[in-house]
């Protein structure tokens, strides 16, 4: 492909960069993307969705959805860039670099549709930030008919050029905890006439750190913090209420089952033991990306075409996208987006992602693309 057609994408990526939409208000973000595919002569679907889009390239089955979010984060941008952000938001995950390369994968795309096997579905997923925008997508019905799934995530810890996959787990699967503890508030001078919440609180608190040390197996992987501790407002009163939050993080499905079991067990009984009662909140947040075991090899042979194909160790991030891999096989990667030594990790306000970059992204999605119609086509 021209050196052109990849500048004209960079001017599209610095665009996209400095009009960013935080989760589910990504309205001019979604107007800007249905503009840019009319021009390609690609009609955005009716699919149900309040912010992102769903379209379609190519007709017939097999159907393969090729998925890019499009959500910016609430940081402030402090990266010196020409093409920064001055609205309070900002591409500190670098979404503005993934619905850039599948806008530039819808271009090839749609140039050879006569010649595809079947159906490219287009997923411009809003709201990934919050763990909210797969579980929209599919309620409105944009898996229906799909045999596979693609997807990535740039990655600042690898070059342009080089592409990271593997089978199994890729991502973490994330917990949100909150727990919020009632005891009886007492004069700090008689804590016998009281449940001490602090006592409890800091007792849970410190118990759990033995779940991962002391239950969970050498050769499996857990991650168990504690980020937010709120319990009293002065020096002389035991609190009658105490809260705490933070998260868990694992690669296998089974090891997060046990580690949420145990976790809730210490929780109440040690409350128990001080007489407290405990109130324990889960949210809504993303399961393992778990990389289907017989099409991510094909995806990892393939992309040796066009990329450095490394092999990777998960990440203890989380991502959405484990909510299609729920539903279909999927197949998600980590393109190469920085590589500079000290670059700056995801979520960062100093957050960069390199346009040359942008040539591995597009291929990924497009080789994967005519891929997987070709191995569900002879199916």
């Amino acid at each position: 492909m021209s050196s052109g057609f990849y500048e004209k994408l960079a001017k599209t990526r610095h665009y996209i960069h400095a009009h960013p939409e935080v989760s589910e208000q990504e309205f001019e973000t979604t107007a800007f993307l249905k503009s840019y595919l009319a021009d390609l002569g690609i009609e955005t679907l009716n699919y149900p969705l309040k912010t992102g889009l769903i379209a379609e390239i190519g007709s017939g089955s097999p159907i393969i959805a090729l998925r890019a979010d499009i959500d910016a984060l609430p940081i402030r941008e402090k990266t010196g860039l020409d093409y920064a952000s001055t609205n309070g938001a900002m591409h500190a995950c670098g979404h503005d670099f993934h619905q850039t390369s599948l806008l530039g994968a819808a271009e090839l795309l749609k140039n050879w549709e006569d010649e595809l096997q079947g159906t490219v579905r287009l997923i411009f997923q809003p709201a990934e930030e919050n763990f909210q925008g797969g579980y929209q997508v599919i309620e409105a019905g944009g898996l229906e008919g799909v045999s596979a799934i693609v997807g990535y995530h740039n990655y600042p810890h690898l070059k342009p050029g080089q592409l990271g996959l593997k089978s199994g787990a890729i991502m973490a699967g994330v917990e949100q905890f909150e727990v919020t503890v009632q005891g009886v508030s007492s004069h700090a001078a008689r804590p016998d006439l009281g449940v001490d919440t602090v006592l409890t609180v800091t007792t849970i608190v410190n118990n759990l750190q033995a779940i991962v040390a002391q239950t969970v197996s050498p050769f499996e992987s857990a991650v168990l913090s504690v980020t937010h501790i709120d319990v009293g407002t002065t020096w002389n009163v035991l609190p009658a209420k105490g809260f705490f939050e933070g998260t868990i993080r694992t690669f296998d499905p089974q090891v997060r089952l046990d580690v949420i079991d145990k976790f809730e067990r210490v929780v109440r009984t040690t409350a128990e033991q001080f007489g407290a009662d405990v109130t324990i909140k889960w949210g809504n947040s993303p399961s393992v990306t778990f990389n289907d075991k017989i099409i991510t090899p094909i995806i990892f042979e393939n992309s040796k075409s066009f990329a450095e194909v490394v092999g990777t160790l998960p990440s203890t991030g989380g991502e959405d996208f484990a909510a299609f891999q729920e539903q279909i096989p999927g197949v998600f990667a980590f393109v190469g987006s920085n590589g500079d030594e000290g670059a700056p990790d995801w979520h960062h306000d100093d957050f960069v992602v390199k346009d040359e970059a942008l040539p591995v992204a597009v291929n990924y999605f497009v080789e994967s693309a005519l891929k997987l119609l070709e191995y569900y086509g002879e199916k």
